[in-house]
């Protein structure tokens, strides 16, 4: 059994200051968890929070309502010592999914003067953007809804935008909107997405929005992995913690932000976050260096037959795979500030996979690849060609996705494919197959820009890739690539 270290809520936060879209496992161990550590240091704090559900998970709304919001966050160092912390900032939790009965409360939270703060976690498909270029995706049903119906968003640059209209007619100061997903430039991605819908419905709003909002950019990081019955049980079981909105993470956290908030903000910094100028070069990094490689470590280690990533991470030809492109691939795209050892961080990393205390299953990670691998493959790609360097292990995640997108797994085993392409996948595997089927692929505007896509050298190294995954196994083609050492 570890040993508990246990960190009770203590303090008062009456008062709303923050709201935040997307009551996901990753803000209440993330974001809240910051939150929390600032009001035990302060005792009392105007930094409440309000969290809302915009997609599904009424459940946990509920159970959270029965708890008086209150939940537990167990932090495991590794299988023998684990930080039980309790979790009462969240004053309150709200549904706005199918039936959208809060919608309006969660609306009037926003449109408050004591909202000063609205902070997100959506996935990068919650922002309605086009994954490779960036604009609203005008066509997306939702996005259209918003624009017929401003009044009654469902979706969170609609509500964002309609929570900033309420506050312009009642002459009220813009709230900051603080983006905590993983998006390159996510602020100015954000920024995009709410002004381009208010284009769409007001144009003296869009000038508004443009003018007087602030849309900071962030990186946030800390494995998180879904819970399900057996993460549980272990809480109940090792921790004697019976909650059932518990959510365990890793004892690593990190955050980053530009310090641009008009109306204010908690002193962070205490709490440990970095307050920069400018985030992209730590953005950047994460995405290529810890998303990417998880990437792969998902669709390369579910074709040798892992499940989770302490398997994949203990296979060791799928570390030195995974040690290869984080040196040869990611560290090579990347411009950080003095001072940041990207060899150092990429070892951290490989220890964090490594954590046994964490069961993160590969399926959670390759859900919405169509959304992650512009910003966790494809740009730094485009860098490694424009530098002549070679981009063998991107190629090769790339034809592991869409084996991935389109056959079973090893078994034979049938998998579900969580992603917003879905259809389109499942269209092209029955229409195409072989190197007609990754040309199709490499087709997709929505994923590939034009930039990459159109390089004989890229599609070249997909294709090569694909037909060796395909002849050899992947056992085999990581057997290739650990003999190359």
């Amino acid at each position: 059994m570890p040993v508990v270290k246990r960190v009770p809520s203590t303090g008062l936060a009456p008062e709303i200051g923050i709201v935040h879209l997307g009551l996901g496992a990753f803000h209440r161990a993330h974001q809240a968890v910051y939150l929390q550590r600032h009001l035990n240091r302060h005792g009392e704090s105007d930094w409440g929070l309000c969290s809302a559900n915009l997609r599904s998970n009424r459940i946990l709304v509920d159970q959270l309502r029965e708890q008086d919001s209150y939940y537990h966050v167990p932090e495991y160092r590794d299988r023998e010592q684990v930080t039980l912390r309790e979790i009462g900032v969240l004053r309150e939790a709200l549904y706005v999914g199918e039936g959208g009965y809060d919608l309006e409360l969660l609306l009037q939270r926003m449109a408050a003067p004591q909202t000063r703060i609205v902070t997100l976690t959506v996935t990068e498909k919650g922002y309605c953007l086009s994954p490779a270029t960036g604009l609203l995706r005008i066509e997306d049903p939702a996005i259209a809804h918003d624009i017929a119906h401003p009044q009654a968003p469902r979706t969170a640059p609609g509500i964002v935008l309609e929570a900033l209209r309420r506050r312009r007619v009642a002459g009220l100061a813009a709230f900051t909107v603080l983006c905590c997903d993983n998006m390159p430039d996510n602020g100015q991605r954000t920024r995009q997405a709410v002004s381009a819908l208010a284009a769409l419905q007001d144009e003296g709003l869009m000038q508004w929005v443009n003018e007087h909002v602030a849309f900071p950019g962030s990186m946030v990081d800390r494995i998180v992995p879904a819970m399900d019955g057996e993460s549980f049980t272990r809480v109940e079981q090792q921790l004697d913690c019976h909650d059932r909105a518990a959510v365990v993470c890793e004892t690593f956290s990190q955050w980053v932000i530009e310090d641009h908030f008009p109306l204010g903000r908690p002193d962070w910094e205490v709490e440990g976050v970095q307050m920069v100028d400018d985030v992209r070069p730590f953005e950047t990094m994460k995405l290529r260096m810890l998303n990417g490689s998880h990437s792969l470590l998902a669709y390369v280690g579910l074709w040798v037959g892992h499940e989770t990533v302490f398997d994949a991470i203990n296979d060791a030809d799928l570390a030195h795979f995974i040690e290869r492109y984080m040196a040869q691939e990611a560290a090579p795209t990347l411009d950080m500030p003095a001072g940041i050892d990207l060899a150092v961080y990429a070892n951290d990393l490989k220890a964090r996979f490594a954590n046994d205390s964490l069961q993160h299953r590969l399926g959670q990670i390759a859900m919405d690849g169509s959304q992650k691998l512009p910003q966790r493959w494809l740009l730094g790609a485009q860098r490694l060609l424009d530098e002549g360097r070679g981009l063998a292990c991107t190629a090769l995640g790339i034809a592991a996705w869409i084996r991935y997108c389109t056959q079973p797994l090893p078994g034979g085993s049938a998998h579900l494919i969580e992603d917003p392409l879905s259809a389109t996948f499942a269209d092209l595997a029955g229409r195409f197959e072989g190197t007609s089927l990754v040309e199709a692929f490499l087709d997709l505007d929505e994923v590939f820009p034009a930039a990459l896509s159109d390089r004989a050298a890229f599609r070249d190294a997909v294709q090569c890739a694909y037909d060796e995954l395909a002849r050899d196994g992947m056992g085999r083609v990581l057997g290739n690539f650990a003999a190359l050492n």
